[in-house]
């Protein structure tokens, strides 16, 4: 698989990673570990480079998880982790909001550390803005860390563009994780020209519209209780109905290329900037082949034309998180 790189001093990864969310947490239950550490590890069999995971996601499950599947391919691999929520680093009890706070940080780091059995954390993002405390002392923070070797790059998750800034002034961001695809196109109108500016990457996450892009979800779907999608506004059954438009559109360009929806919405992705790197996430390993394949499929200056101009016809209804979720991003 061809190699991007995130901004420009950040780390040189694979064109599409692998966002490990979905394995432990957010869609269901926990997938089996045995299955999901195989999944991981014929990834790497086919080029990927780039995992993503975080602290929240269990908590700790899936940074054990991925610790423990790329532990034999640590030199060949890009580990992403997140700090941000209040998590106990002891007892993972997940209390409300936000914490940033630069020696909740440093905590989180040292812990990250063991749980993902590395020395050193190649990309460590701040999950959610705080707004208790200044970007300035969080970028400090990881800077420290970086200084000690503990750390390689330093991120940000849903920040906007002004907290980008101050941060970069800081500590150069290496890359931006933020939700980003035909479902959701919010980065486009600030924050993308701020990245290409500052010389930062961009890391879209849920790429697929956390699955609806694949064009495998309908009105008639239903989700298991633990689901995070029955909370999203965009996910509720009338919502799912009027935007199959977006997915009809995907297909139509997918058809004479014998693609599928999903690999045109990562295509897409793709193409927008060299320096974006899209995370779509699964747990079943024909998805992972069919994402993968993506990254062959070169979409002409006419399908991109033909795509963004039946794209702007479309609006797409109900909001893409819970509005106490939407409270929390910088977007």
């Amino acid at each position: 698989m061809n190699k991007r790189r995130l901004g420009k001093n950040g780390p040189e990864v694979s064109a599409l990673g692998l966002g490990c969310m979905g394995m432990t947490s957010a869609y269901g239950p926990a997938a089996d570990r045995g299955e999901m550490i195989a999944l991981i590890r014929k990834a790497v069999e086919r080029g990927v480079t780039f995992f993503d995971t975080a602290e929240a996601y269990g908590p700790f499950l899936n940074e054990e998880l991925v610790g423990a599947a790329l532990a034999p391919v640590r030199d060949q691999v890009v580990i992403a982790t997140k700090f941000g929520f209040d998590i106990d680093q002891k007892t993972g009890e997940r209390r409300a909001g936000t914490n940033s706070r630069p020696e909740h940080i440093r905590a989180v780091a040292l812990a990250a550390l063991k749980r993902l059995r590395v020395e050193s954390i190649d990309l460590f993002y701040q999950h959610r803005v705080d707004p208790a405390v200044p970007i300035e002392d969080v970028a400090g923070a990881v800077q420290r860390l970086i200084q000690e070797g503990k750390v390689k790059h330093f991120g940000l998750s849903e920040a906007g563009a002004q907290t980008v800034r101050r941060a970069h002034a800081v500590q150069p961001v290496a890359a931006v994780q933020s939700e980003y695809s035909l479902w959701y196109r919010g980065p486009e109108a600030e924050l993308l020209p701020t990245l290409e500016e500052l010389g930062i990457g961009f890391v879209p996450f849920s790429p697929l519209g956390a699955g609806f892009l694949t064009g495998k979800i309908d009105d008639k779907t239903t989700f298991d209780k633990s689901d995070f999608r029955n909370l999203v506004p965009r996910f509720s059954p009338e919502a799912r109905k009027a935007n199959q438009a977006l997915v009809d559109l995907l297909a139509r360009v997918a058809a004479p290329k014998n693609a599928s929806p999903a690999q045109i919405a990562l295509a897409w992705l793709l193409a927008q900037k060299p320096w974006i790197v899209p995370i779509p996430g699964t747990t079943k390993l024909h998805r992972l082949e069919e994402n993968l394949g993506a990254a062959e499929i070169e979409l002409s200056a006419d399908d991109l034309r033909e795509i963004g101009a039946a794209a702007a016809k479309l609006t797409l209804q109900g909001a893409r998180l819970p509005e106490s979720l939407l409270k929390m991003t910088g977007l």
